[in-house]
């Protein structure tokens, strides 16, 4: 299993730390398993889940769930729809000018190419990507052709009927699905590291709100709960803390 040293100064952290709210409402896509999904009881579940409920019960803090499609995520939070973001968002430069982040509670880790035929050359082919993604930034200046669509399984679908030669998105989302493929799908090109890892998104007036969730990020990072949730989800090779 691949560590990284935990850097993070500690904070202190206490589960009785008051807030102006105690009711925060976490926005998510519900559409990035393992990430974040609906199941079959039509509720918001995945990694995301696990972790954003631990962090709020630490905080005691009361987590209501809003799902919103990703290409409007940023601007429904800075307009107040909901508190946070917790939806795979990498932690970029260009965001971090529009809104705030905690620190990351997902490592950074490898973005991939996945295609139909191994003789695909991603540097010239044309590439599927979800908008308003860190892999859709990087496929328009790669020199390859971007075709870009609103939700993550319309970029695999499309490299199944043709539409585009591959897609290129998290590693961890597209592996389950090249598993569970039979071969019709497969890993192409190299990994890809981008992005910072994946922390929660606020608005950048909320700073006591992401002071509360830094700190319980750092807890879950120093009692081994959040490399517990990591493993749960993404598989006992994922990168932990």
């Amino acid at each position: 299993m691949k560590k990284l040293i935990l850097t993070t100064a500690a904070l202190a952290f206490s589960a009785g730390f008051a807030l102006a709210q105690d009711t925060v409402r976490m926005g998510t896509e519900g559409a990035y398993p393992p990430y974040n999904f609906i199941n079959d009881a039509g509720e918001i579940d995945g990694f995301e889940r696990d972790v954003g409920d631990e962090l709020c019960a630490r905080a005691s803090l009361t987590c209501e769930w809003v799902k919103n499609d990703w290409d409007s995520i940023i601007p429904n939070l800075v307009s107040g729809n909901y508190d946070t973001i917790i939806a795979g968002m990498s932690i970029t430069d260009e965001r971090d000018k529009v809104i705030d982040f905690t620190q990351d509670y997902y490592p950074p880790t490898d973005s991939a190419y996945v295609a139909a035929s191994d003789s695909v050359d991603v540097g010239s082919a044309i590439i599927a990507a979800q908008t308003a993604t860190i892999q859709a930034g990087h496929v328009a200046e790669s020199g390859a052709t971007l075709v870009e669509f609103a939700t993550p399984e319309e970029t695999v679908a499309a490299v199944r009927n043709g539409e585009a030669d591959a897609v290129f998105a998290d590693y961890d989302y597209l592996l389950p699905l090249v598993e569970a493929s039979g071969g019709e799908l497969m890993f192409v090109g190299d990994p890809v590291p981008l992005g910072g890892g994946v922390g929660m998104g606020l608005r950048e007036s909320d700073t006591e709100l992401r002071d509360t969730f830094d700190a319980a990020i750092t807890s879950m990072k120093e009692d081994g709960t959040l490399n517990e949730l990591l493993i749960k989800w993404f598989g006992e090779g994922t990168t932990t803390y």
